[in-house]
């Protein structure tokens, strides 16, 4: 059986230099007001409003808080590299449903998945790995390499 056509990338949003400086604006803080994007922009306030409502629409950009994971009880994270068998696709969104899944990504070399896992301590790492991880049918093996100190972890890259 042939594996399923992946869906279409998406076109990446085309932004202007407004939208772009917002953006990069709300990556360095995400607090600032309308009020005061709009005045390093140069818009008005409601078409600044807009502007954001916008982008978070298009999924183009979303607007959390970012946590230091041990400040909040999260003392083990580990990247899991993942070997498959089947569906890629399928397996690769089947870990993404697991809670204390970061994020998933599909990529090429000697796993077919890497995914970030947040966890409070070992126990429940190996629990997350022994039984909603490698017990999925399709998961050939897993290796995890376990984070001593996170040294970097920003999202202020900016646009392009």
């Amino acid at each position: 059986m042939a594996p399923a056509n992946p869906a279409p990338r998406p076109e990446p949003a085309r932004l202007d230099a407004s939208a772009k400086r917002i953006i990069e604006l709300l990556q360095v803080d995400g607090r600032l007001s309308y009020a005061a994007l709009a005045k390093e922009v140069g818009l008005s306030e409601a078409a600044v409003r807009q502007r954001v409502q916008r982008l978070l629409d298009q999924g183009v950009m979303q607007i959390v808080a970012v946590t230091d994971p041990l400040q909040v009880g999260f003392r083990r994270q580990a990247m899991i590299g993942i070997r498959t068998s089947g569906d890629l696709v399928a397996v690769g969104e089947a870990v993404a449903a697991i809670p204390e899944v970061a994020y998933v990504v599909t990529t090429a070399g000697s796993f077919d998945l890497l995914c970030e896992v947040v966890c409070e301590d070992d126990d429940h790492l190996l629990e997350v790995l022994t039984n909603r991880i490698r017990s999925m049918e399709s998961i050939v093996s897993t290796e995890t390499f376990v984070y001593l100190k996170l040294t970097k972890q920003h999202y202020d890259w900016g646009t392009r």
